[in-house]
């Protein structure tokens, strides 16, 4: 069936059930084999060489919201450009709500039905042990016991449009299986909206994969070159320069030849014999110790190059740098608060290298940050009258420290230990302040920490299940080693107190991304960074102010849409430039 004849055909029976706008419709589509439909009043199955230009079509013509059930949907459309509008992704939901990231549509449907995920079918010889899968039609996806075909889940929905228009409906199933439990949640209305917007945070995720980061390779050559020198022509020539790095540092100490500068423990030893006595070798508590002796500043050099050296250097750009676009795998949600993450070093790239990330030629980067994010979504999740209206500062610290009697710099330390569970130092002296001064946002703090403690699972405000953890040293009871058992304790509550906040924030920040991503279509800006608080946007030059403007004025619908407490004020700092380096 030629695709213009598949897509009247689909966009007719769609119609034809009354499908409008936002209405789900879910799909499934293997290129080179069709499509299948689901909606509520049936399904549709197409054999069509090109799926996707049916499914761009409908999305014209109707505009529904389409319901998948993960990734492998999402990165075929985000590949081929189809302009999604709203979304559904039922394993996206599916980590939101049971607070895992590893999942998959069997165990999904497990958890969907109360079907023990221990009895999940799997292929291979193992599963000769198990249920046998042929058990009823094989046609049918689902067993007699309610679990999902192995066959089907591995990639067996695919082999008939039949098939995909089973495969479709059972995603539509998940869905509405997913917004019955979403509705009995202690606030629907607000984690049906967190589903929606996780759902296009990963096909956002998907586009960026597909996207790319602007890239100036000649610039990130030239970069690489000096800090570890030309490309080497071989092993050999890699190790003498090797060599030749350490030689630098080694070089201000006699008889450090033997040490091994990539043994923290060696480094340790080596300060030591120059008098500095540290925990640990990471880069800001060397700072401290820059010019008690000139290895330390050797040291700090080396650590620059040797990073880049070992994993943003030449290989680095050989495996993820193609026709001027930076790529990694992109996820919506890390295994622990829901903080979008990215492969191939586009989360971590260094300093030195972002004069690298630069617009096309006649095109610009908005770059975007949000400012004490944390702090302020605090204010916002526990409503506290009182650090709300420290919110309406651009420089939230001020008004605390004033609050406090303290200096800023306190004040700051302060707030930020009270998020992450300091309790020592600066933090700890100004603890009971912050608990006289600010007792709802402190309360609320302490409550979260309390349930980790007790290893209870906690929640974000929008409704993402975040997991404690247990050890197996110590008993249901805490028979075991009690110090370790208390270890264990005070972490889980830390890490608690800090995921309601931080997970809230990430909530936020996606709200404000995928808003971003729906208002900017108009402009031809496309996010190609999402980076812990920070936006890149890339659009074409003409459009450059229009799109710093839009990035605030979606900040401030992203606020009113997410925020419990909507006077709560929320900034973002805000530039136009061409390479990501020239942020001030």
């Amino acid at each position: 069936m030629v695709h213009d004849e598949a897509t009247g055909r689909a966009v007719t029976w769609l119609l034809g059930l009354g499908v409008s706008g936002g209405a789900d419709v879910a799909i499934a589509l293997s290129p080179g084999t069709g499509l299948g439909l689901a909606a509520d009043g049936g399904t549709l199955a197409l054999a069509v060489d090109d799926p996707v230009a049916v499914a761009t079509e409908i999305e014209r013509s109707v505009g529904p919201r389409w319901v998948w059930w993960g990734r492998e949907t999402a990165g075929v459309l985000a590949a081929a450009g189809v302009p999604i509008q709203r979304c559904w992704d039922v394993l996206t939901v599916d980590r939101l709500v049971r607070g895992r990231w590893r999942t998959s549509v069997a165990h999904a449907w497990a958890a969907l039905h109360d079907l023990p995920a221990d009895s999940i079918p799997v292929m291979g010889q193992l599963d000769l042990l198990s249920a046998p899968t042929g058990d009823g039609d094989p046609e049918d996806p689902v067993q007699t016991d309610g679990h999902l075909r192995a066959e089907w889940t591995s990639g067996g929905w695919a082999a008939s449009t039949e098939r995909l228009a089973a495969w479709a409906l059972l995603a539509l199933d998940a869905a509405s299986l997913q917004r019955a439990a979403l509705a009995a949640a202690t606030d629907p209305a607000r984690a049906g909206s967190t589903a929606r917007a996780e759902s296009a945070a990963e096909l956002l995720c998907a586009e960026l994969e597909s996207e790319g980061l602007p890239f100036d390779v000649d610039v990130a050559v030239s970069i690489i070159a000096d800090a570890v020198g030309p490309r080497p022509r071989g092993d050999a020539e890699a190790d003498t320069r090797r060599s030749a790095r350490d030689a630098e540092v080694l070089r201000h100490l006699s008889g450090a030849a033997t040490i091994d500068l990539r043994n923290p423990a060696d480094v340790r030893s080596l300060l030591r014999r120059v008098g500095v006595d540290v925990p640990d070798t990471r880069a800001w508590r060397l700072e401290q110790h820059r010019d008690t002796h000139p290895i330390v500043e050797a040291l700090l050099t080396w650590r620059k190059a040797e990073r880049i050296a070992t994993t943003y250097g030449y290989r680095w750009l050989d495996e993820h740098v193609s026709g001027r676009r930076l790529r990694g795998e992109w996820s919506s949600s890390d295994g622990a608060a829901g903080r979008m993450t990215a492969s191939a070093g586009l989360h971590n790239l260094p300093a030195e290298l972002r004069p690298a990330v630069a617009a096309d030629p006649g095109w610009v980067l908005v770059r975007a940050d949000l400012g004490q994010v944390e702090p302020r979504v605090l204010a916002a999740v526990s409503g506290d009258r009182a650090l709300i209206a420290a919110t309406t500062a651009d420089d939230l610290y001020r008004p605390v420290a004033d609050r406090l009697g303290v200096t800023r710099e306190v004040a700051k330390v302060a707030v930020l230990g009270a998020m992450y569970g300091a309790t020592t130092g600066t933090s700890a002296q100004a603890l009971h302040g912050l608990q006289r001064e600010y007792p709802v946002a402190m309360g609320l703090l302490e409550g979260a920490a309390a349930a980790g403690r007790a290893g209870e699972d906690v929640h974000t405000v929008g409704g993402r299940r975040v997991r404690m953890w247990t050890d197996d040293r110590v008993d249901d009871a805490g028979v075991g080693d009690i110090d370790r058992a208390r270890s264990v304790a005070a972490a889980r509550g830390r890490f608690a107190r800090n995921a309601v906040i931080q997970g809230a924030a990430a909530e936020l920040f996606k709200v404000w991304a995928v808003t971003v991503r729906a208002r900017a279509v108009p402009l031809g800006a496309r996010i190609v960074l999402c980076l812990h608080d920070e936006l890149l946007v890339h659009v074409p030059a003409e459009q450059g102010a229009e799109a710093a403007e839009l990035v605030v004025a979606a900040l401030g619908e992203a606020a009113h849409r997410w925020s419990p407490h909507r006077d709560v004020r929320f900034v973002a700092d805000v530039s136009i430039v061409e390479r990501w380096s020239d942020v001030d």
